[in-house]
Order: C-alpha cells, then sequence, then structure tokens
C-alpha cells in the first residue's frame, strides 16, 4: 500500500507540473443591432432566406437551370468531396479512443556470450534435474517463436483524444455548412448569369425594333432629300445614327454570348443553347422580402454557420493542446503462443500473457508541445475574427439588400414612366416635322432619347431582379 501510495503521490505532482493554464478568451465583438434598418420594425420575424429556392424562382426554366447546376456543377462536386475528407478525419479521430490490436507472428535466434546472464542461466537451466528434455533450451543459438495478439491502448485520463475527437466532428459540421455555402452562391450564380441573359435578349430586341424604325426614317429622309425638303446633312446624321444602333446590337450579341458560356458552365457542361422562359418584364418576385431579425436572420447563413462551428472545433483544439503537455497512461497486453521450438508452440503449456501500463509525460524539451498549443491559441483567435467577420459581411450585405431593392423598384418605376412618355415624344416629334414645325434633329434627338430610355429600363429591372437573388442570398436562402 505505501509503495501504491507513493506511485499516486508521484502521479499527481507529475500531472501538477505539467498543467498549462487556460488562454485568455478573445474579447467579445460588439453585440448585433436589434434590426437591419431604422424603418425596420423589432419585431419582425417574416425572413424570405427561409423560403426554397423552387417557391422563390418562379420562372420554370431558371428551375430547370438550377436544378441542373445541382447535379453537375463541379465546384459543389468538390465540397461534397471536402465533406468526406472531413468525415474521414473524424474517424480516425475516433478510432484513437478505442484500442489497437494486432495479429503478431514473429521469429528470431539469439546467441548469447557465455559470460551473460543470458548465457550463464541457459547453461544451467540446462542441467537442472528438474526440467524436461523439450524444456531444455537450445543452444549456443536460441529460437524464438511467437503466434498471438498484441494490443495498445491509450487511456484518455485528460481528454485529450476526446477533445480532438470533438474538433473533427466539428468540422465535419463546418464542411456540411460550407457545402451549403456553395449550393447557395451556385443558385445565386445561375439566376444572375439568367437574368443578364434576359436583359440582353431585352436591349437586342429594343436595338432592332429601334433599327426597324430607323431604317424607314432614314428611308423617308433620303426620299425628302431628292424632293428638296432635306439637306445631306440630315441623310447623314439619321445614317450615323442607325450605324450606332446597329453596333449596340452587335455588343448585345457578345453579351447573350457571355451569358450562354457562364452557364453553360455553371451548368458543368460545354456550349448548349440555354432555353429562356419568361421575359425580363414578366419576371415575378416574392412581393415582400422580410429579413427578420439580426441575431436569428444571420444564423441561417451557411457562412456564419461555418465560421461558429470553426470557431467550436479551434478552443476543442486549445483543450487537446493542453492536455498534451499531462502525462497520458498507456496499457500494451499481449496473448499468444510462445516457445523456443517450433514444435512446441501450439502446445497448451506455451500459452503466454501479460500486460505493461506505462506513465509517460513531458518534461523537457517540450519545444513541440508549446509550438502546438501557440499554433492552436492562434488558431482559436483567427477562428473567432472569422466570425465576427462573417457576422458584419453578413449585416452589411442584409441591409444594402434591403435598401437596394426599395431604390431599384423606385427607379425601375421611374424609368418605365420615362419610357413612356419619351416615346410619346417621338410620335409628336415625327408628326411635327412632317408638318414642318420640327427639324430634323428634334426627331433623332427623340429616337434616341427613347432609345437609351429602353436600354436602362431594361438594366434597372435586372438591377432589382439582382438586388432579389443577393437579399436572398443573405438571408441565407438558396440550400434548402
Amino acid at each position: 500500500m505505501r509503495r501504491l501510495t507513493d506511485f499516486l503521490f508521484c502521479f499527481l505532482l507529475l500531472a501538477a507540473g505539467c498543467r498549462v493554464a487556460a488562454p485568455v478568451e478573445p474579447t467579445a465583438g460588439p453585440a448585433l443591432p436589434p434590426a437591419f434598418s431604422t424603418r425596420q420594425p423589432r419585431t419582425d420575424t417574416l425572413n424570405a432566406g427561409r423560403q426554397p429556392w423552387r417557391e422563390f424562382f418562379q420562372d420554370p426554366a431558371l428551375a430547370a437551370l438550377v436544378d441542373t447546376a445541382l447535379r453537375q456543377n463541379p465546384d459543389l462536386q468538390l465540397a461534397l468531396q471536402r465533406v468526406e475528407v472531413a468525415r474521414a478525419q473524424y474517424l480516425g479521430r475516433r478510432g484513437a479512443l478505442l484500442p489497437t490490436v494486432s495479429a503478431a507472428a514473429s521469429a528470431g535466434a539469439d546467441r548469447y556470450g557465455r559470460y551473460t546472464l543470458n548465457g550463464v542461466g541457459n547453461y544451467d537451466t540446462n542441467l537442472s534435474p528438474n526440467i524436461e528434455r523439450q524444456q531444455r533450451i537450445p543452444g549456443p543459438v536460441t529460437p524464438d517463436f511467437f503466434l498471438g495478439l498484441r494490443s495498445s491502448w491509450e487511456i484518455d485520463l485528460w481528454g485529450k483524444l476526446r477533445s480532438r475527437r470533438q474538433a473533427a466532428y466539428l468540422r465535419v459540421l463546418a464542411s456540411e455548412q460550407g457545402r451549403h455555402l456553395v449550393t447557395t452562391n451556385l443558385v445565386a450564380e445561375v439566376a444572375r448569369h439568367y437574368y443578364e441573359l434576359l436583359t440582353a435578349d431585352n436591349q437586342l430586341a429594343v436595338l432592332e425594333r429601334n433599327r426597324t424604325l430607323q431604317r424607314k426614317a432614314l428611308g423617308l429622309m433620303r426620299v425628302q432629300k431628292q424632293a428638296g425638303r432635306a439637306t445631306e446633312l440630315a441623310v447623314q446624321q439619321f445614317e450615323a445614327q442607325l450605324l450606332r444602333t446597329e453596333s449596340l446590337a452587335h455588343e448585345a450579341h457578345q453579351r447573350i454570348t457571355e451569358a450562354e458560356s457562364s452557364l453553360n458552365q455553371l451548368l458543368g457542361r460545354y456550349a448548349r443553347p440555354i432555353t429562356r422562359g419568361r421575359l425580363l418584364a414578366e419576371q415575378v418576385l416574392p412581393a415582400r422580402l422580410g429579413a427578420g431579425v439580426p441575431a436569428t436572420a444571420l444564423l441561417r447563413r451557411p457562412d456564419v454557420r461555418q465560421a461558429e462551428l470553426e470557431l467550436q472545433a479551434a478552443r476543442a483544439d486549445v483543450d487537446a493542446a493542453r492536455a498534451a503537455f499531462l502525462p497520458s497512461l498507456t496499457l500494451t497486453p499481449y496473448v499468444g503462443f510462445n516457445a523456443f521450438r517450433a514444435s512446441s508452440l501450439f502446445d497448451p503449456a506455451s500459452l503466454a500473457y501479460g500486460a505493461l501500463a506505462g506513465l509517460s509525460g513531458p518534461l523537457l524539451n517540450r519545444a513541440q508541445f508549446r509550438a502546438d498549443y501557440r499554433q492552436a491559441v492562434a488558431g482559436n483567435y483567427e477562428a473567432f475574427y472569422r466570425y465576427q467577420q462573417a457576422l458584419q459581411a453578413g449585416f452589411r450585405e442584409v441591409v444594402n439588400g434591403l435598401q437596394g431593392l426599395e431604390n431599384y423598384r423606385a427607379a425601375a418605376s421611374t424609368r418605365q414612366q420615362e419610357v413612356e412618355l419619351l416615346s410619346r415624344a417621338v410620335a409628336t416629334s415625327n408628326e411635327l416635322y412632317v408638318a414642318g414645325y420640327a427639324t430634323y434633329l428634334e426627331v433623332i434627338t427623340a429616337q434616341r432619347s427613347v432609345l437609351e430610355a429602353e436600354l436602362s429600363l431594361a438594366e434597372s429591372r435586372q438591377a432589382q431582379l439582382l438586388q432579389s437573388v443577393n437579399l436572398y442570398r443573405a438571408l441565407g436562402g438558396g440550400w434548402q
């Protein structure tokens, strides 16, 4: 009992000497505001991010494109493999808590000197009358055969292995959120390129319609020149305007090509025509995109969830690094057949078993342990700041999305009124020109103004749609 007491005392003394103080936790970041804006009610619980993307995007063609991208996109496939890597690492950390058992078969031979303990002991044993013939030790070379099981088991006294397992498990969950983040961004990117494609289609249709009208106006101006009612300068002005419209049409064709190429790449395929659904002016989005309360809305974002899980995993790494300074207890039992004659190896009397318990702890040259600990502490701080960055970035994106959606909606409505007014102005200028109350420059200016207004209206509608998509993504929607 006294020896056991001395052993426990030495063990506790060693453990106390190896203990490392807990690191200072990072300073808490600023608290989230109660609402995203002063005009938002603080009791608002409606969060558009909870809406599945199939309900959010009501264009069947866009829904089909998103569905194809979720099946074939290479980035999403890479994210799935990152999840598998994290799961494999978790299996390894979990297995470290269990004993390892290995089947062992060994054969060896030793020649002991005459003036060694084994040499003298074997010689004296063979002269003893108390042993049988099979028990005599062969010499001068003594073989040694073993066939059985060997095991090693580190007893997790201080939670080091459990902390590593916990960190690996949290990183599996973080990788799942990383996959959701890729999915959210992918859905938003497909919608963005699709709306850009519809915008380019709309602008091309506007340019084609205006080009037809400008060609008729140019023909009319040439007739009037022959009749002496117009000059060559007027013809040149109308022809230059037509050429400018044609150049804008070529640029629209290029934007269509680029949008289709980008969409095909997101869909994981090569060049193929993109099926359009509703026209740009017919696109329908939810009438109201609620944001909810920041404290709950931002936690739906996959990047915030991923950063939070990474922070928890980093704290578990710190606990494991602290526990590494404490002594570890390892058990190494074995059982099998052991003999110095092959003929006697499987004799029941050759059965051997035993166990060894070893206690070891770092005392000198603990540089690697200190380095691992400092790295874990720095990683914990880094994960904390990344979490704060994710929260602040999410808050900024939601605020910009809410305000931008309202502003672009108003801008599109105003642009629509501008187009209607300028369209009437074109008709009025033509009538006045025929009656001789307006110059050809006024006609050209009216046509150019309505063309620019129609192109700007398409861009405003696109901006409104993209702002809705960005707000939906900022609220954590798209991965359900």
